[in-house]
């Protein structure tokens, strides 16, 4: 063949962005933080997205804001501690939007302390809600992906303290390294019926949670002993969560892919 008369579409080469438009995706957690901006960007990106969460009131506010920027969306009250609620919303999500092409799991909770101080009330809802939680909604989700037998996508939302020790942080280390272990678990149990199971493992990102803190001159002095002396932002992390999102990923799964700036080399 003439160099000439090579057709472009002959080369098979990528799109210049991940697609998502069409999928339908359920994200937990989704009334503030990581949750909020990754509704609005898979929305902005085509997907249709199912918001979750406990304050209504929040929810309202995301799928406002989804639906100034055009897109489409289903609201559900959910608690991921509560069962009932899994499978009540992951049924309205289906009824409503369609079948769930991809789950994000990022509902989740913490609380600082010391570990010899840290209430039993207060590590019991830390392991449901981050351990747990993430279990029961991949569970769920997962069976119903099987079921279809088209594949799927379930992305953890994880942390460096997956695998890196966080001072006052014990009790959600603990659940985020054993979402570490069950993300690479599901993968390779699920990998025969094309489901991709992944986690994001975030540094410290600034979000409206954490804004006061570093804020503060002791938050400012944890800022200045990282590598880069910075904070990520909420943006960072667009690229990940659509690549991972979409079928361009198809071939990864079982992967914990930290994104921290080098805060936990």
């Amino acid at each position: 063949m003439n160099e000439m008369e090579l057709n472009v579409a002959d080369l098979n080469l990528p799109k210049l962005a991940p697609d998502v438009s069409g999928k339908v995706v359920l994200v937990t957690g989704t009334t503030s933080g990581f949750g909020r901006r990754f509704a609005h960007v898979l929305a902005h990106a085509g997907a249709k997205v199912a918001i979750t969460g406990r304050r209504m009131d929040r929810l309202e506010d995301v799928g406002n804001e989804i639906k100034a920027i055009g897109g489409g969306y289903s609201s559900h009250a959910l608690d991921v501690t509560d069962v009932e609620s899994i499978r009540r919303v992951t049924a309205e999500v289906e009824e409503a939007l369609g079948p769930i092409d991809v789950l994000i799991n990022n509902a989740g909770m913490n609380v600082q302390a010391l570990a010899t101080e840290i209430k039993v009330e207060d590590f019991d809802q830390i392991l449901a809600t981050n351990m747990r939680g993430t279990f029961l909604m991949s569970q769920d989700v997962g069976k119903r992906m099987i079921d279809r037998g088209e594949g799927g996508t379930i992305l953890n939302i994880g942390s460096i303290g997956s695998h890196t020790v966080l001072p006052y942080l014990t009790a959600y280390c603990m659940s985020k390294a054993a979402v570490a272990m069950m993300t690479r678990c599901l993968a390779r149990e699920w990998a025969r019926y094309m489901i991709n199971v992944n986690a994001l493992c975030p540094g410290y990102i600034e979000t409206e949670l954490n804004s006061d803190w570093f804020a503060t001159e002791k938050g400012k002095a944890q800022v200045m002993g990282y590598p880069r002396r910075r904070l990520g932002l909420e943006p960072d992390l667009d690229g990940a969560l659509l690549l991972l999102c979409s079928d361009q990923s198809r071939i990864i799964t079982g992967s914990l892919i930290t994104i921290d700036d080098g805060q936990s080399l």
